[in-house]
């Protein structure tokens, strides 16, 4: 690949509405994954490891946790002037307005891509998990002499009827977009399959810029809905087959085209099981490859007794004796006092679970203190009546108030 001067925005003011309560107090890409990571962290990790590291992170929804963890997390090198991962908030240069929109935001963000002068702008979301190679796709947009490249996603053509569905020729030329359709636009040489768009896109910058200002007077807000469709009238646009990334490291027994939209309770909670077991669907060890996040400095996890099965213990969490866990994901500073049994839970940070709890199918967000004896998990009906349950019965308990009793007992 030639040496491109190429930067990215992260779309990450994402409110998450079908996240909720996860997302009362935070916003989707800073919702908790897996035992020690942040859903924005898959996407900024994918950056990096492709060598692109003038990353702007565009916040709008309850940032601050998000804000935080950038801050504590993702110091690349102060020493490179070009290689940081900022936060930018709503900064209302060109009115009163928050982001209205993808390309809203980057609009009102206009002038950092004239500041840079880049070859080329990523534009990226930040709500999905999965590993890729950015620089493959880059590839083939130099190569392909495209204007606008969109990564795109093959999925069953039953399925594609919940996406943005893009028509391409077999060179990955796109013909048109289809917003949900009914009768989705099958991919050369696949009618079981259809290209879904996954938000993704390159562009080369001097189209990019032409094409916010049209907008803008336009009053135009979305690169899906406004921009790349009126971009295909007179510009190259081809569509990026992520079945083709290659990401080195991949396990044989991995998925290896693994790409999980996270947005509803059912689809998160399903996400975490493709990271359990012995040979897991999307295995978070690759040193190839690595997922980035916070550098937490506390000791390691302590277990003085009971049954573990297929879970993932986060640093610093404290399991009681006579416990049982299965399938289930502990993040750190979690305390699981004597007589504990969770199955196909995931228990995040500074938690207690009290004596003799019984939890099954049950998130417990941060700062939580479930009371000993409590039975969650087993009575949808009483459980809706103190908690949210979700359309397939995943008992969802929001944060509780910040305090550090986990940290006390140490």
């Amino acid at each position: 690949m030639q040496s491109d001067r190429i930067i990215a925005f992260v779309m990450a003011g994402g409110q998450g509405s079908r996240l909720q309560p996860l997302t009362a107090a935070r916003s989707k890409p800073s919702v908790p994954f897996g035992a020690r990571y942040r859903i924005v962290d898959f996407v900024l990790s994918n950056l990096v490891n492709s060598q692109i590291r003038t990353i702007y992170l565009l916040v709008q929804y309850k940032s601050q946790s998000l804000i935080e963890h950038v801050r504590k997390s993702w110091t690349i090198s102060p020493l490179l002037p070009d290689q940081f991962v900022t936060v930018v908030p709503p900064q209302m240069m060109s009115g009163e307005n928050w982001f209205q929109g993808t390309s809203d935001a980057v609009y009102q963000n206009i002038g950092l891509i004239e500041i840079h002068r880049p070859d080329l702008v990523v534009v990226f979301g930040a709500d999905h998990i999965y590993r890729m190679d950015i620089r493959q796709m880059v590839q083939f947009h130099r190569d392909c002499g495209a204007d606008a490249t969109v990564a795109s996603l093959p999925v069953p053509t039953a399925d594609a009827r919940g996406f943005g569905v893009i028509a391409a020729d077999p060179d990955g030329r796109i013909r048109a977009f289809q917003e949900k359709p009914q009768d989705p636009a099958p991919m050369p040489g696949r009618s079981d399959m259809a290209f879904a768009s996954m938000g993704n896109y390159i562009f080369n910058t001097e189209v990019l810029l032409s094409a916010l200002k049209q907008a803008h007077a336009k009053g135009e807000t979305d690169f899906g809905g406004h921009i790349l469709p009126r971009l295909l009238q007179d510009h190259r646009l081809f569509a990026y087959d992520f079945a083709s990334n290659e990401v080195p490291g991949i396990k044989p027994y991995e998925q290896r085209v693994y790409w999980r939209d996270v947005g509803s309770i059912d689809a998160y909670f399903e996400a975490h099981g493709d990271v359990l077991g012995a040979e897991p669907v999307f295995d978070m060890f690759n040193p190839q490859w690595p997922i980035f996040s916070s550098n937490y400095q506390g000791p390691v996890a302590r277990v003085l007794g009971g049954e573990l099965r297929n879970s993932l213990l986060g640093v610093a969490t404290v399991v009681h004796d006579g416990v049982r866990i299965h399938n289930s994901i502990i993040r750190r500073e979690a305390v699981i006092e004597e007589d504990v049994e969770l199955d196909d839970c995931i228990i995040m940070d500074y938690t207690r679970i009290g004596r003799g709890a019984r939890l099954r199918r049950v998130i417990v967000d941060r700062h939580n203190q479930i009371e000993p004896g409590d039975r969650i998990g087993f009575d949808p009906d009483a459980d809706r009546r103190r908690f949210y349950v979700s359309d397939s019965g995943i008992t969802v308990i929001g944060s509780g108030p910040k305090s550090y009793f986990a940290r006390s007992t140490r």
